[in-house]
């Protein structure tokens, strides 16, 4: 199966400010860009953040096993190596902790995730699967 990458546009409360996260926190690419926009290359997906000023995404936490987890996120599914050196990345570089999760650890869809939150709110996971047929695996 050819894998695509995906594209997402997502209002912003600073372009520089959400720039600066991304290419120097995470440590992702620039690509087109103005002072009301940015795309940003996070592993060959397209992220369009547009300055847009007070936005608000309500939503409600959900409980997966014993995590408590963000119901509006979104992440990247990443090779164990690119997975830690990002872990390793955001250790060094962010002022909060990063903590790796397992979910359904021996069961089907077995992976490792970390999350961060962005200058806008919006959570960040980052997926590592025991392995690529377990990404889909039900």
């Amino acid at each position: 199966m050819k894998h695509s990458a995906f594209h997402v546009s997502l209002p912003c409360y600073s372009v520089t400010k959400t720039k600066n996260f991304y290419i120097d926190t995470i440590g992702a690419k620039i690509g087109r860009h103005s002072t009301q926009w940015v795309d940003i290359d996070l592993f060959g997906n397209q992220i369009t953040f547009t300055k847009s000023g007070e936005f608000s995404f309500i939503y409600k936490s959900y409980k997966f096993e014993d995590t408590v987890l963000p119901s509006f996120h979104f992440g990247v599914i990443l090779d164990e190596k690119t997975w830690d050196t990002v872990l390793k990345r955001l250790s060094e570089k962010s002022e909060k902790s990063t903590v790796a999760t397992t979910f359904l650890k021996d069961k089907k869809g077995e992976h490792t995730s970390f999350f961060i939150e962005d200058p806008n709110g919006y959570v960040v996971e980052f997926k590592r699967f025991k392995g690529n047929e377990q990404v889909f695996a039900s």
